[in-house]
C-alpha cells in the first residue's frame, strides 16, 4: 500500500472520489434538509479519505471516511464509515459525564455571577466606606497640622502653648491610628466570607477540572486501535511513547485511521489509500478543494505507525532519493566575513534528520573545521538561489541584525499557478498576512490573523501566459514559508507556485522542483561599508 503521509494517490482512489463528489453534487439538488445541511457542512470544508481493499478472494471493495464529525449525523453516514469509537451515544458514559461537566459549568457561571459577585460587590462596599472614613479623618487632621505649623513659624507661640499643639499631635495620630485599627477588624467579617466564597469556586472548578481529566483518560482508554496482525492499542498506549504523552484532540477521529479500522474489521487488506479536500478552506489553514493531502503528522503519525504494522508499505516518496540536489552550490562571492552561495534546488540549507549533505555542511568541508562556517539564514530545500553564510560570531550577529532590521533586501523570482490578469489581481502589490506554525501537521504553516507573527510581502507581476503568471517577490519579513503561503492562500493572490508539495496542486502534473529562486540580495555590510549586490540566474 502507499505511504500516507506521502503518496501520489492510486488512480482507483482518484476515480473512487470523482465517483463520490458527483453523488455530493446530486444530493446539492435535494429538498431534503439532512442532505441540505450536509452538503452546506461539505462546501464549509471537509478532508474526506478514499481506501481500495481486497477481500479473502480479491475482491476489491471502496471505503469512503470523512474527518472528524459531520452536522448533526455525528460520526455516521450512510456513505461513509463508521468512527474507530463512537463516544456519543445519548446515554452512554462521555455523554452522560459530558452533561454533568456542562451542568457544572453552569453552575460555576451562576455562582461566580450570583453569591460571589454580590459577597465581593459588598466587601468592596464596605472597603471603600472605611477607606472614606480614613481618608477625612486624614484631611482634618493634615489641616490641624497645617495650623500649627503656621503658628510655630509665627513665632508668637509659648512654651505651655507649643507642649498643647505636641498633646494635640501625638492625640491624633493615635486616633487615626485607632481608626485604621478598627477599620481592619471591621473589614475581616467581609474578607472571611470572601475567602470562604472564593474557596468554594476554586472547589467546584477543581471538580471540574478532575471530571474532565478523568473523562479525558477514560475516551482515551477506551479508543481501541487495530493494525494489520489484529492487534489492538489504546490511543493512551500509542501517544504514552511519543513526546506529547497525551492524544491532541480529535486524534484518531481522522480520515486514515477510520477507513482502516473498519477495513481490519471487515478482513479487508487495504491496498491504496488517499486522502481529498473538499470545499473550501478554513481555519487559515491553505486547502485546495478536490487536491490529495497527506495525513497529519500531530494526530496521525503516531497512530498510522501503529495501525500499519502487519501491511507492506511503500517507502515515503519525500525521500532522499527523490528530492535530492542534482548539483554541488556554488560560492559566488568570499571575503573574510562572509561568503554568498548559490545553492541548487533539493539541497537543504543547514543539516536535517536524514543523511543528505546541507549547504553548511558542504561549506564546512570545503573551508575545514579552522573556519567557523554558520549560515546566517535559509531557503526551503526545493527553493534554489542565493545564501549567506558568515565567517565568525561578528559578522554572523552583524548579519542577522540586519535581516531582523530589514536591511537586506532579497529578490525572488517565481512562477504561480494560474494567470493574474483573469483574476483580476493589481500587477503590483503588498501581501499582509500574519503566520503561525500548523502544530498538528509540520510543516505547513497556516494564516493566523490573531496570533500569527508578522509577514509582508511586496510583489510585482512581470508577465502570465498559458495560464501562468511570473512574479518578483521582495519579503520584507524572513517567515517560514513565507512566499509560498502569500502566493497560495485566497487571502493572497490564490496562486500556488508551482511544483509546490505542501501548498498547490496537480503535484503529479508539475515539474520536479519548486519554482522559486532567491535571485539577488542586496546590502551595505557595515564593516568595511561596501555596497554589496549579488545576483544568480533564475534556472527555470
Amino acid at each position: 500500500m502507499n505511504n500516507p503521509f506521502d503518496y501520489t494517490p492510486d488512480a482507483a482512489c482518484d476515480k473512487a472520489f470523482r465517483e463520490l463528489t458527483l453523488r455530493i453534487e446530486t444530493l446539492k439538488k435535494s429538498d431534503r434538509p439532512e442532505d441540505i445541511s450536509l452538503c452546506s457542512e461539505l462546501e464549509g470544508g471537509k478532508m474526506l479519505g478514499v481506501l481500495i481493499a481486497e477481500d479473502a478472494v480479491g475482491e476489491r471493495h471502496t471505503l469512503y471516511a470523512f474527518s472528524g464529525q459531520l452536522g448533526d449525523t455525528g460520526f455516521h453516514h450512510p456513505d461513509f464509515v463508521g468512527p474507530v469509537f463512537d463516544y456519543l451515544y445519548p446515554d452512554g458514559h462521555f455523554k452522560t459525564k459530558e452533561a454533568d461537566i456542562s451542568r457544572q459549568n453552569a453552575e460555576i457561571f451562576r455562582f461566580e455571577k450570583g453569591p460571589l459577585s454580590d459577597i465581593r460587590r459588598e466587601y468592596e462596599s464596605a472597603k471603600e466606606r472605611l477607606d472614606a472614613e480614613v481618608a477625612a479623618l486624614k484631611e482634618k487632621y493634615r489641616l490641624s497640622k497645617q495650623e500649627r505649623d503656621a503658628k510655630r513659624k509665627s513665632g508668637s507661640v509659648d512654651e505651655s502653648e507649643l507642649t498643647a499643639m505636641i498633646r494635640r499631635s501625638q492625640f491624633e495620630k493615635a486616633e487615626l491610628h485607632r481608626l485604621k485599627k478598627k477599620m481592619t477588624a471591621d473589614l475581616v467579617p467581609y474578607e472571611v466570607r470572601l475567602k470562604e466564597a472564593e474557596a468554594e469556586l476554586e472547589s467546584m472548578k477543581e471538580k471540574r477540572r478532575s471530571d474532565s481529566e478523568a473523562l479525558q483518560k477514560w475516551l482515551f482508554d477506551s479508543f481501541m486501535l487495530l493494525n494489520a496482525r489484529g492487534e489492538s492499542r489504546s490511543l493512551s498506549e500509542i501517544f504514552a511513547e511519543t513526546p506529547l504523552k497525551i492524544p491532541p484532540s480529535g486524534a484518531g477521529e481522522c480520515c486514515a485511521p477510520k477507513l482502516l479500522q473498519n477495513a481490519y474489521i471487515q478482513g479487508l487488506t487495504p491496498i491504496a489509500i488517499a486522502e481529498y479536500w473538499y470545499g473550501q478552506s478554513k481555519g487559515g489553514e491553505l486547502r485546495i478543494h478536490g487536491h490529495h493531502y497527506p495525513a497529519c503528522r500531530g494526530k496521525c503519525l503516531p497512530v498510522l505507525t501503529w495501525m500499519l504494522q502487519g501491511l507492506d508499505i511503500e517507502p515515503p516518496l519525500d525521500s532522499e532519493s527523490r528530492y535530492i540536489a542534482h548539483k554541488d552550490p556554488e560560492i559566488i562571492f568570499e571575503n573574510q566575513w562572509f561568503c554568498v552561495v548559490d545553492k541548487p534546488s533539493g539541497m537543504l540549507s543547514v543539516p536535517g534528520k536524514g543523511s543528505a549533505v546541507s549547504v553548511q555542511e558542504w561549506l564546512q568541508g570545503k573551508y575545514g573545521p579552522d573556519r567557523k562556517v554558520t549560515m546566517v539564514h535559509r531557503l526551503d530545500q526545493d527553493t534554489s538561489g542565493l545564501l549567506i553564510a558568515s565567517f565568525g560570531q561578528l559578522p554572523y550577529k552583524l548579519l542577522q541584525t540586519m535581516f531582523a532590521m530589514r536591511q537586506i533586501k532579497k529578490t525572488y523570482i517565481a512562477v504561480l499557478e494560474g494567470d493574474y490578469k483573469s483574476k483580476d489581481i493589481p500587477r503590483s502589490g503588498r501581501i499582509e498576512l500574519p503566520l503561525s506554525p500548523d502544530w498538528l501537521d509540520r510543516p505547513r504553516q497556516r494564516v493566523d490573523m490573531k496570533e500569527g507573527k508578522e509577514a509582508v510581502t511586496a510583489y510585482e507581476f512581470m508577465e502570465a501566459k498559458e495560464g501562468r503568471s511570473r512574479v518578483t517577490f521582495h519579503p520584507l519579513t524572513g517567515r517560514t514559508h513565507q512566499l509560498r503561503v502569500h502566493a497560495a492562500s485566497e487571502m493572497g493572490l490564490g496562486m500556488p507556485i508551482i511544483g509546490d508539495r505542501l501548498y498547490g496542486m496537480n503535484v503529479g502534473k508539475a515539474p520536479d522542483r519548486l519554482l522559486l529562486h532567491a535571485h539577488k540580495i542586496e546590502f551595505n555590510f557595515p564593516i568595511d561599508v561596501q555596497n554589496y549586490s549579488f545576483e544568480s540566474p533564475v534556472p527555470f
